[in-house]
């Protein structure tokens, strides 16, 4: 592994430990046994160095999403990129937050952080394209996206704080919430008499 990734490697174990207010440069070196100097040499600042690791989750995130069986049906993929999103957030839970979480790095060079987070989107936007049988984005499409993500993301956060354990809700309804919510995204994009 190279100084690069090793510095990457060591602030998301910063991040994880000890929260990423604590994130330094002085730190990841410390960490790598280096002189306090040499991760200057990839990452002017501890910005820079915040948005490559925010990057790499991003890119992380994109593979996931793209990595799902391929289906003709556009509904039954909507409902596959939804189970692969949820999955992600349960089973990644720092690279959530670090996504949908942390502000971003501000005074850096973002247009590869900007990148991977347009292609794990344009994975939803490309399925919501087929949903609505177009063959590129629209405004509509847009708007649909944002409504299925945001819907996922609201549930992917209920879920991974496990609150819902803590309500007086019955077995079933903990079992069945995902294909509910799944249900009622899929219901709300067919209905005839909604905007477009």
């Amino acid at each position: 592994m190279n100084l690069r990734d090793a510095c990457v490697e060591a602030a998301r174990e910063v991040i994880a430990q000890e929260g990423i207010e604590r994130l330094s440069l002085r730190d990841v070196a410390r960490r790598l046994g280096v002189s306090h100097q040499a991760p200057y040499r990839h990452f002017p600042t501890r910005e820079h160095l915040l948005a490559e690791v925010m990057r790499r989750c991003y890119a992380q995130f994109a593979e996931h999403l793209q990595d799902r069986p391929s289906l003709s049906d556009p509904h039954a993929d909507l409902h596959a990129l939804g189970e692969r999103y949820l999955g992600f957030a349960l089973s990644h839970p720092l690279e959530y937050r670090l996504m949908f979480s942390t502000p971003w790095p501000q005074a850096t060079e973002q247009a590869e952080l900007t990148a991977d987070a347009n292609q794990a989107f344009d994975t939803l936007r490309h399925v919501m394209a087929r949903v609505h049988g177009v063959k590129s984005p629209t405004p509509a499409v847009d708007l649909d996206a944002l409504f299925v993500w945001s819907t996922m993301h609201g549930l992917a956060g209920i879920l991974s704080a496990n609150c819902t354990t803590h309500l007086t809700l019955s077995p079933t309804v903990h079992k069945k919430a995902v294909a509910h919510v799944m249900g009622l995204i899929e219901r709300g994009l067919s209905d005839p008499t909604r905007q477009g």
